[in-house]
């Protein structure tokens, strides 16, 4: 079907909205980067979460919380998959991916999470999700450990200061 998730970061999501008629935005920026409207996304469609790709409390930098993936959660429920959603951070490396990873194993609840994992390492190389995103998730989703233990085993992605795009197929 037409259910898609592309991932990507800042510097292409415009076209990407553009090209596969996005239908719901989630940015993931830290507190120093504006968020921005992108055209033909309606703003009830567009969720905006503000943390740094940490994964540890530290001085100066906000680290992700429990709020943040609750609305993330609240956000992908809502979704009724007719047309894509798009999820970007700054470099479409470590937020979005952990983003991501979490909307396939909300929508694919019968596949093992090891398996979601290796997808996604499957389709970005540079994949390094945010542990922390990913452990609020695996709580509030009742999946044990599971996802986060799936995501350590795929381990860091391959350097890159930039991930490039990639689609997810829930």
């Amino acid at each position: 079907g037409a259910a898609m998730i592309i991932v990507c970061g800042l510097h292409a999501v415009q076209e990407l909205v553009d090209t596969h008629a996005v239908g719901r935005v989630v940015s993931l920026l830290g507190p120093d980067t504006p968020h921005q409207a992108f055209n033909n996304i309606l703003a009830e469609q567009h969720l905006k979460l503000t943390f740094h790709d940490v994964v540890e409390m530290m001085d100066g930098f906000s680290a992700p919380r429990a709020t943040d993936a609750e609305k993330l959660i609240e956000f992908i429920e809502g979704w009724d998959q007719s047309r894509p959603m798009l999820i970007h951070c700054w470099a479409g490396i470590s937020r979005s991916t952990a983003s991501a990873y979490t909307a396939l194993c909300m929508l694919r609840p019968s596949v093992d999470e090891e398996e979601l994992a290796q997808e996604l390492r499957a389709a970005s190389p540079s994949a390094t999700p945010n542990r922390l995103i990913v452990s609020y998730a695996d709580a509030l989703l009742g999946r044990n450990g599971r996802m986060s233990r799936a995501i350590e085993k795929i381990g860091r992605g391959e350097n890159a200061y930039l991930g490039k795009p990639f689609v997810l197929r829930p």
